[in-house]
């Protein structure tokens, strides 16, 4: 069975993983980069890096060799500053279609999940070979792991394999 992946702060000691739920995503959990304080309100939740984090979160769900879930393409055209309209003209399709695919109602087609993950890699200012990276997610059908753990290190914000 495959391991989860993981993130955590650099300098810090593993924490109880955080789930971390206001990203969007079911599967995120935190290792470390993150307090909670006591308010007067009840807990609150610093996260060290948000931005940064949604980035390698982002980068992360662009690389995976398996489909985008319907969240997940939320959360990447969110993080794109794009809304449903401006997604489904850069794809040639209706905006009635994002959110179709958005609410689980319908599959994302293969190009335009291409198109999306490599849409998100040129928006991050990533390095992108539209080809080596439609090769390396068709090289396997590998299920992403149900828990994703992030760390925050000394050059940020990075997915980690859990033992």
């Amino acid at each position: 069975m495959k391991q989860p992946a993981a993130w955590r702060h650099h300098g810090e000691k593993d924490k109880t993983p955080l789930h971390y739920t206001d990203c969007g995503l079911d599967n995120v959990y935190l290792l470390s980069g993150y307090e909670i304080e006591k308010t007067p309100y009840g807990e609150g939740l610093s996260i060290k890096n948000l931005d940064q984090l949604h980035m390698a979160i982002g980068c992360d769900l662009s690389s995976q060799k398996k489909v985008l879930s319907g969240r997940e393409l939320r959360f990447l055209r969110k993080q794109m500053n794009l809304t449903q309209s401006d997604l489904g003209k850069f794809l040639g399709l209706s905006s009635q279609q994002v959110a179709r695919w958005e609410k689980g109602e319908s599959e994302i087609s293969g190009p335009a999940d291409l198109l999306v993950r490599a849409l998100f890699i040129q928006t991050a200012g990533g390095k992108l070979d539209l080809q080596e990276l439609s090769k390396s997610l068709e090289e396997t059908d590998a299920p992403m792991s149900e828990k994703n753990f992030y760390e925050k290190t000394i050059q940020g914000w990075k997915p980690r394999k859990a033992a």
